[in-house]
């Protein structure tokens, strides 16, 4: 029988990588993203290509009303979610703290942190219920250690951290698996909508060595998924192999 994923921020990098390697392998998909023309285009694709469902969900996971109006809209097969990939994040601004943005600030804490909150909140229901499931937080590198001039960003992912945590501890009695995804520095929109909208200062970050990829991310996340139902990797730091720590690269002179 199949088994259904859903993923928030499916439009673009680890998300959209994500829909991609879980339909080659026949899972059905619930996505969900913000960019309603992006996700049409990657739904109808996968259907075509791999004979999955696919149910699109349009939403910002900051709208706490919108994302339990989503999940109480889901009907037949869409109700059992089987894996929950909690994706949706970004960064905003590289400032010290007098300087930061408190729009910025705001717009991330929303998003990072209350967004994940909100739908693991409207899916766990289901997964207990069902004494199934498993949830997957994206978090960073960012999460482990706190960088200059990354204040509130870090801070969210240190609360990713420690909420997937509390997950595991809350969970483990339900036969739920909690799986917490950190990667380094990932060749994503990332940069650029840390910079909003700067190609030359984003495309700078990964100048001089090789980052990971999007792919990467999303097959530690199918290896984890698929690992069978007694193990379970609880926490997965990934970098790429020029990167050893938030902070230093070994990058080329060329």
């Amino acid at each position: 029988m199949s088994r259904n994923v859903f993923i928030t921020g499916a439009s673009s990098g680890i998300g959209y990588a994500c829909a991609e390697q879980f339909a080659r392998k026949g899972y059905n998909l619930i996505l969900n993203a913000r960019r309603e023309e992006r996700i049409v285009e990657l739904s109808d694709r996968l259907q075509k290509e791999y004979g999955i469902k696919v149910r699109k969900l349009i939403f910002d996971v900051r709208d706490r009303d919108s994302v339990f109006a989503a999940v109480e809209s889901l009907n037949g097969w869409e109700k059992e979610v089987d894996i929950l990939i909690n994706n949706a994040g970004l960064a905003l601004g590289l400032a010290e703290l007098p300087e930061g943005n408190m729009d910025d600030w705001e717009q991330m804490i929303d998003t990072n942190v209350k967004g994940l909150l909100y739908v693991s909140k409207a899916l766990i229901p289901g997964m207990k219920i069902r004494k199934n499931g498993h949830i997957f937080n994206v978090g960073s590198i960012a999460g482990r250690e706190t960088y200059l001039k990354g204040n509130v960003y870090c801070a969210t992912k240190h609360a990713v951290h420690s909420l997937s945590k509390a997950m595991r501890l809350e969970l483990v009695s339900h036969n739920i698996k909690v799986s917490l995804i950190s990667p380094g520095a990932v060749d994503t929109e990332f940069s650029k909508v840390r910079f909003k909208g700067d190609e030359d200062t984003a495309k700078n970050v990964y100048r001089g060595f090789e980052p990971l990829r999007a792919e990467d991310i999303a097959q530690c996340i199918v290896f984890c998924a698929e690992l069978p139902p007694h193990v379970n990797v609880d926490d997965m730091l990934v970098m790429p192999t020029a990167q050893a720590s938030a902070t230093i690269i070994h990058k080329s002179s060329d």
